[in-house]
C-alpha cells in the first residue's frame, strides 16, 4: 500500500466517494455534508470519519487541518451539487440555482489548505451551462500551482453496471495526474473486460416487499431497504406493456399519461424497463419511480428496489441506508458517485501522490513555493 495518504471528502453525501477513497488506501480525515439524511447515512457507514454537518461555506481550511492533526492534506476530493448544471434542468437555464456557486468552494478550500492534490467530479454540463464558474475554478486552482487534467468519462468503462457520464477534474501541486485508463468495454479486448450488467448485479436478488408491506412488518430498515413503491393499476398496465431497453413511445398511446400523447416530444427515457444484459440507465433520485426514468425491472412487474438501485451504484451490499424515508434514501443513492468509479479515480490520485511523495509545497500568498 505504501505511504499513508489523507483525504477530505467535501460534499460527502451518503459516502459513495469515501468508499472509493478508502479502497484506494486513503484515510478520510473529514467529511462535510449539510443535508440531514445524507449525513446520517454517511455516519452510519463511516463512524470514524470526523463529520461536519454544516454549510461548507462556513468550514475553514484551518479547521480541517486542525481536526486532521496534519500540516497538509494529501487530497481534497469533492462532488459539488450538480442539479443546476444537469441536462435535466436545461429548460430552466434562465433560472439560477443557488447551489451553482458551491463549485468554487473547492477553490477556496484549496487556497486555504493547499492539499497536494485535487479531485472534483460533476456532470458534463458544468463545462457548458456552468462555463463561467468552471473557468473561475480552474483559474483559481492554476494560480496557486495546480497542474490540471480534465475529461468526461463513462462510468461503465470502469466496472460500474450503469451508463453515467461524469466530468472529472484532477490536479497536483506542480505535478500532473492523468485520467485513468478504462478497464471495461462494450466489446472486450485483451486489455478490457466486458461491461458489468444489470444481470451481473441484481439477478440474484429475492422478491422485494412493497413500501406498504415493509411498514406493516415493522420498518423499512428491517427489510434491508429491498423495498419498492406501490404502483397504481394504470402504471402496472404500462409496465407490462413496456419492452426492456425501450422508452415510452413503445407503450400503446392509450396507456400513456395524457401529457405523453398526441406528438409529445419531451423526455423519452421514462416508463421503461432495464435490460438484463446491458448496464442500467443513469440512476437518479427518482430511481424507484416508474414515471421518472427507465427504472422498471427487466421482467418483473415492478420497478427496481431501493437496495437494487444502491447496488447499481456499486454501494456494498451491507451499506446501511439509515433513514426511514424512501424519498430521502433514493435521493442519497441517486446523487452519489458510484463507489467503483470513485475507487478508480482515487487509485489514480494515490498512485501519482506516492510517485511525487518527495515534493512538499506551501502557499506564500503569491503562489506556491517549494
Amino acid at each position: 500500500m505504501g505511504m499513508s495518504l489523507t483525504a477530505v471528502d467535501a460534499f460527502s453525501g451518503g459516502g459513495g466517494l469515501t468508499v472509493g477513497l478508502k479502497r484506494a488506501g486513503f484515510r478520510v480525515v473529514a467529511a462535510i455534508e449539510l443535508e440531514h439524511h445524507a449525513f446520517a447515512i454517511y455516519k452510519a457507514n463511516h463512524p470514524e470519519v470526523r463529520g461536519l454537518k454544516q454549510d461548507i461555506t462556513t468550514v475553514s481550511g484551518a479547521t480541517l487541518l486542525r481536526d486532521a492533526k496534519v500540516a497538509q492534506i494529501d487530497l481534497l476530493a469533492g462532488c459539488p451539487p450538480c442539479q443546476g448544471f444537469t441536462s435535466l434542468t436545461a429548460k430552466y437555464k434562465d433560472k439560477e440555482d443557488q447551489r451553482n456557486e458551491l463549485v468554487l468552494e473547492i477553490a477556496r478550500l484549496a487556497e486555504e489548505m493547499l492539499p497536494r492534490a485535487i479531485m472534483m467530479e460533476n456532470v458534463p454540463g458544468l463545462t457548458k451551462k456552468g462555463a463561467s464558474l468552471y473557468r473561475q475554478l480552474r483559474d483559481r486552482l492554476e494560480s496557486i500551482g495546480y497542474l490540471l487534467t480534465e475529461g468526461i468519462l463513462q462510468v461503465a468503462n470502469f466496472g460500474v453496471p450503469q451508463y453515467r457520464r461524469r466530468l472529472v477534474l484532477l490536479g497536483g501541486l506542480s505535478f500532473r495526474i492523468p485520467l485513468p485508463n478504462a478497464t471495461h468495454s462494450r466489446s472486450p479486448t485483451e486489455n478490457l473486460v466486458r461491461w458489468q450488467t444489470v444481470r451481473d448485479t441484481i439477478a440474484d436478488m429475492s422478491d422485494p416487499v412493497s413500501l406498504r408491506q415493509a411498514r406493516a412488518n415493522g420498518s423499512v430498515e428491517e427489510s434491508d431497504w429491498h423495498v419498492v413503491r406501490n404502483l397504481s393499476s394504470k402504471n402496472i398496465e404500462r409496465l407490462r406493456a413496456a419492452r426492456a431497453g425501450a422508452t415510452w413511445p413503445h407503450i400503446p398511446e392509450e396507456l400513456r399519461p395524457s401529457c405523453h400523447r398526441g406528438g409529445y416530444s419531451g423526455f423519452t427515457n421514462v416508463y421503461g424497463r432495464m435490460e438484463w444484459d446491458r448496464p442500467a440507465p443513469t440512476i437518479t433520485g427518482g430511481c424507484t419511480t416508474f414515471s421518472k426514468g427507465r427504472f422498471g425491472h427487466p421482467d418483473a412487474d415492478r420497478t427496481i428496489s431501493v437496495r437494487e438501485a444502491a447496488l447499481l451504484q456499486t454501494f456494498p451490499r451491507d451499506y446501511r441506508l439509515d433513514t426511514p424515508y424512501m424519498d430521502h434514501a433514493c435521493t442519497v443513492i441517486g446523487n452519489a458517485l458510484p463507489c467503483d468509479f470513485a475507487e478508480a479515480i482515487s487509485n489514480q490520485c494515490a498512485e501519482h501522490l506516492r510517485r511525487h511523495s518527495r515534493l512538499a509545497f506551501r502557499y506564500n500568498g503569491n503562489g506556491v513555493e517549494r
